[in-house]
Formats: structure tokens, sequence, C-alpha cells
């Protein structure tokens, strides 16, 4: 086993020199020990909830309604005046994330429309100076957080539809948008996240979205990663830019996919590198709040994805999006909630594993913690067997995590054996637990 996990770190490393990269030079970047440690803890959570929240909500029809319909910004704009979430609970959003056995919330502090869900002194277009709610919701879910032990991240876009200076639609040259003052976007994104940084306590990571918009613009990531570090050297950085990861960067993000594959579309060209992975994934179709939505993932679905990004030593970063009176909807609360059942049972086979250990199975994928394997057998194979390829570790023994029953196995040459016979039926996850020596 510690042979297949060195050939495929090896390759991975080897797979990343091909891959597409950021065309501007990056500062040199050592991580302290601070950072690694954060990045340890990150990667042992696995589960994480996703907050997609605006002014967008009211419309009904996901995050991307401004654009999708063809709204005008000066029109767009107004419905901050009617944007009042009294429904809002921190405690409560933190409770069912928590009672789903998710260990960390990232929320958009602000997306593409550029409006800012928070207290900013950086732009007038906010929820505390724009709205009649007139409140800060996002350091109530900071205080909150900080109650229950959830990590708190901020999402933060790159992209602004609305903003002169961002010139959305304007073509680059030389890494800047013609007729724009970039220099100005730049200033005023390092004052928001300043600002993120150092009024609401500690926070896990800034998680950026939209460099695909510009993708051969000069974001200035050697500036913003900097201060980031400089202000606040935990706080891990991950960017959706579906490249391979820059330097300064902490998290590698799949979104709507698994690391590795490619079937969100998102990921073409992508290699799997060596820093805490995450995959990123809805419980409907749309990131924000759609009325007509009814695309639900099932609660099956859900722990298979989960399982399945641990196997690849990832994340699940959930995600929900609340109704504009602050309420996470029903269905959601439903189904997290018997995923929370299912964790608590079963969550020590995915938080704090290692994954990689094998490729990807038809039946499933494995786990481990030290001298334990969980091997999740999510799909019943026609066989009375499933068949684990080049495992070369001595078992010591093999029982059912249901039950506790000894379960029969064999190892050959190419692999091992499970035989499937006598294992308690489980209809999401059979998971057999080895010991090896």
């Amino acid at each position: 086993m510690r042979k297949l996990i060195l050939l495929a770190v090896f390759s991975i490393t080897i797979l990343a020199t091909h891959a597409q990269q950021y065309s501007y030079p990056m500062r040199e970047y050592t991580p302290t020990a601070e950072n690694l440690e954060a990045r340890k803890e990150f990667q042992d959570m696995r589960f994480g909830m996703f907050i997609h929240w605006g002014v967008y909500s009211i419309l009904g029809d996901g995050e991307w309604v401004m654009l999708n319909q063809k709204i005008p910004f000066n029109t767009y704009k107004r419905l901050a005046d009617f944007f009042n979430p009294l429904e809002f609970n921190a405690k409560e959003w933190v409770q069912i994330a928590k009672s789903a056995g998710m260990k960390y919330i990232t929320i958009t502090s602000r997306h593409h429309d550029s409006f800012s869900m928070f207290d900013t002194e950086a732009s007038d277009y906010n929820i505390v100076d724009a709205t009649p709610y007139g409140k800060d919701p996002l350091k109530e879910l900071a205080e909150e957080c900080k109650k229950e032990g959830i990590k708190l991240n901020f999402y933060y876009s790159l992209l602004d539809w609305a903003r002169d200076d961002y010139g959305f639609g304007k073509k680059i040259v030389d890494g800047v948008p013609e007729d724009t003052d970039w220099d100005s976007y730049i200033a005023f994104m390092k004052a928001q996240l300043t600002e993120l940084l150092t009024n609401y306590g500690e926070i896990g990571c800034i998680w950026f979205d939209g460099h695909w918009d510009r993708k051969t613009a000069d974001w200035r990531y050697d500036e913003i990663y900097a201060l980031i570090h400089e202000l606040s050297p935990k706080t891990l950085i991950a960017n959706n830019h579906h490249l391979t990861p820059i330097p300064g960067e902490d998290i590698q993000t799949f979104e709507r996919d698994l690391p590795g594959e490619n079937k969100g579309g998102y990921s073409h060209g992508v290699q799997v590198s060596e820093l805490p992975l995450e995959s990123c994934a809805t419980m409907a179709k749309f990131w924000g709040f759609g009325l007509n939505d009814k695309n639900f993932k099932s609660t099956e679905a859900i722990i298979h994805f989960l399982v399945k990004a641990a196997g690849k030593n990832g994340n699940l970063l959930l995600n929900v999006g609340p109704m504009p009176n602050g309420k996470i909807q029903p269905e959601f609360i439903e189904t997290l909630k018997e995923v929370g059942d299912w964790t608590s049972t079963y969550g020590e086979t995915v938080y704090g594993t290692q994954g990689n250990l094998i490729s990807s199975q038809d039946w499933g994928t494995i786990t481990a913690k030290g001298k334990e394997l969980f091997v999740h057998i999510l799909e019943t194979p026609g066989l009375p067997y499933i068949f684990i390829p080049e495992f070369n570790e001595k078992i010591t023994s093999a029982y059912s995590f249901d039950g506790n029953v000894k379960v029969k196995y064999k190892q050959v040459e190419e692999g091992v054996f499970i035989f499937t016979e006598g294992i308690p039926a489980n209809s999401v996850d059979q998971i057999v637990k080895l010991t090896i020596k």
C-alpha cells in the first residue's frame, strides 16, 4: 500500500508540470508552520457547508439572474431596497450544518453582482448601507461559528458585473482591461479582503471565484495572496480558477467534480496537486436560491459524493442557497438531517482519514486511518465478492462496520478478494473494516 501511495504522488507531480498555468510571475511562497497545521486541520474536516446568499435570492432564479435575464445594473440594484431577511438566524444555520456533520462553513461575502453581504467601507452597495435590514449577517455568523467550533470561510468574487473599474466585458490588453482603472479595482479588493480578515475573528479560508472571466488578466495574485498571508498566516487560500494551483494557494478546488475527474466540464487539463483538495457541489441545480429548482440530490447521492471525495483524499463543500427571508429551504434541511444521521454513525470512516490508496473502483473506494482501512462498497457488485487491485499490505482482520461480523477475504499477488456474503445489508454504503499489519 505504501508503494502505491508513493507511486501516486510521483505521477501527480509529473503530470502537474504539463498542466495549464497562470501567466504572471508569483512570489516564492513558503507556508508557515501555522499554515501547514491549518491545511492538515482542513483536510481532516472532510465536510463543509457552502452558502450562496445575496439580493439575487429575491428573484428566485439563481445567483446569475442579473446576467442571465439581462437586467441592467441600475434596475437590478433596486433589489437592495427590499432585501430584508428578518428570518435570518445564525444559530439556526450553524446548527443545521453541525447536525449534518459539517465542520466548516464557506459563505459568499460578495458575488459577481457586486453586492457585499457584510459591513464594508469600500462600497455603499452592501447589506448594512443599502437595505432596510441594516445589519451584518456575517458578523452574527462569525460569532455563532466560534461558539460552536465551526470554522468560517469567506467566498470572494474576483469578477464584478457592475463596477466601472472592473470594466466587465472589456478587452484585455497587456494583462489589463482597456480604458479601465484596474489599479483602482485591485485596491478595492485589497480593502475588502483586509476588512474580512480583521473584523470577523479567525477566518479559515478565502475562497476566490471568477478568475475564469479574464483568463489572460494580471489579477495581481502576488500582491493579493501576500496580503492575506501577512494579515492572517493561518488563513488558507483557495481559487476556483480551473487551473493547476498557483504559488501561494493552500487548497485546490474542483467545481461540481471529484479530484481528477472532469464530468462537470470545468477541470479539463487540470491535474491534481499535493495540496488539500475540495470538491464543491450543489444540492439542487443552482447555487443561489431557485424558486422553481426541484432538481434535488438524494441523501444517498450526497453521501456517495462525500465518501468518494474522501476516497480521493478530498473534502466535500455542499451548497445551500437560502431563501430571501433568510431561511434555508425545508427540502435542504430534511436532506441534511438524513445526511447527519449517516455521519453520526459512520463519520469516523471519512473524518481524519487518508485517501488515494487505490484508484476509483466500480464498487466504491477506500479510506484509511492508521492501520485501519475502511472499504466502502457503494454499488452492490453482481458477483459475491469485490476485488481490490494491487493491494500488498498484510491483512490481519476483516469485519463489517455494521454488526462487527467477520468477513472472509483472500489475498493473492494481484490484490485481495473481499467476499460480500454475510455482510449486513446497507443500501447506502456497506463498509468493511480491514486491519493491516
